[in-house]
């Protein structure tokens, strides 16, 4: 929704937002001592998801004329009736003796087993996740839970020229899980498909570019491969439909398949790894033989223009519309705290009901 549509109250409610990528590990402060180092050693680090969730929803905010705090410990401890908005990560919820209301997550736990008592714990009153089915595993342990995707910069992340697009084919690889089993019967297929069509492609792993690197690929790229078996919003692939780029995604579905919860501890299906999908975007594949039946009409539907990936974007995923929801379900706890307020009282900082 762009920002000239929203009626806004800056009067009405302001945002605390509590985030921070880093604990402290041996004496106060020297995070921030470590996060020095490992630039002086390594050189700035690479955009973490956690991280670019919380500055793209400010940067959501932001454009709506939203006003927010960051990290403000001191006001939230002198207004417990406030809302306390926690992206992440988990540890600042021992961090702080925690009055207020909470608005938890994204990026905060893997599975609610993490922390199972966790709404008993502290007055966490809603927990965001990244996407649908994520929401649909959590709600048997924390029926509490809404689906939450954070917007895409639909600015920086925009379509180039058509004479910068001198790649046929990105291959995107977040083959992370089984990766020895589908390293030889998944990726070296793709590749081996591209080159008997002659089709030039380039190739980038998750967790070992830079934000920038994926941009000039994007740019140069005229379509792009996406190896993944889950996403729980998959802000990657999303950039990419925003840069106008049709995605033929493998979308295996089946169980979370998370080797620190499957199958002994939790067992959950379907997944997705393109949560957030129509037709416009592209085409999927469930496995090697989906591939090589697929490839010729998607390829054909790029050649033809028949896709619209941005429009998707543009449609669904700015971040003007993502930070509006998020302002929405944070109101809404706030609401519901102030009814609760009517007929309850505070006990050691907590509500009781009069009943």
């Amino acid at each position: 929704m762009p920002a000239k549509t929203f009626d806004y109250d800056p009067d009405d409610m302001v945002l605390n937002l509590f985030y921070e990528d880093k604990d402290d590990r041996w004496f106060p402060g020297d995070r921030h001592l470590r996060r020095m180092g490992r630039r002086m050693l390594f050189g700035e680090p690479r955009m973490s998801g956690q991280l670019r969730v919380f500055l793209n929803l400010c940067a959501g905010l932001d454009r709506l004329d939203i006003r927010y705090r960051v990290n403000d410990y001191r006001h939230i401890a002198q207004h417990p009736e406030e809302v306390a908005c926690i992206i992440g990560r988990t540890f600042l919820l021992d961090k702080f003796a925690w009055k207020n209301p909470i608005l938890l997550g994204v990026a905060a736990h893997n599975h609610p087993l993490d922390d199972p008592n966790l709404f008993k714990r502290l007055p966490v009153k809603k927990v965001v996740v990244p996407g649908p089915w994520y929401a649909d595993m959590y709600r048997p342990h924390w029926p509490d839970t809404e689906a939450w995707p954070v917007g895409i910069d639909t600015d920086l992340w925009a379509p180039s020229r058509a004479s910068q697009k001198t790649v046929d084919v990105l291959i995107y690889d977040k083959v992370h899980w089984d990766r020895e089993r589908y390293a030889p019967d998944l990726i070296e297929p793709v590749r081996a498909r591209l080159r008997r069509e002659g089709r030039s492609f380039t190739e980038l792993r998750y967790g070992s570019y830079k934000e920038e690197d994926y941009q000039d690929a994007l740019a140069r790229c005229r379509a792009m491969i996406f190896l993944c078996q889950n996403e729980s919003q998959g802000i990657a692939y999303q950039q990419a439909l925003s840069c106008g780029v049709p995605v033929f995604a493998w979308d295996p579905g089946g169980p979370w398949r998370d080797p620190d919860y499957y199958p002994h501890r939790v067992q959950f299906a379907p997944v997705s790894s393109v949560p957030y999908w129509d037709h416009r975007c592209g085409a999927k594949f469930a496995d090697t033989a989906g591939f090589a039946a697929g490839w010729d009409d998607f390829w054909a539907g790029c050649a033809a223009n028949t896709f619209d990936p941005r429009g998707f974007v543009l449609d669904n995923l700015t971040l003007e519309q993502r930070a509006l929801q998020y302002y929405e379900i944070a109101r809404s706890v706030a609401q519901q705290q102030k009814v609760s307020a009517t007929s309850g009282v505070l006990v050691d900082g907590w509500l009781t009901g009069m009943g």
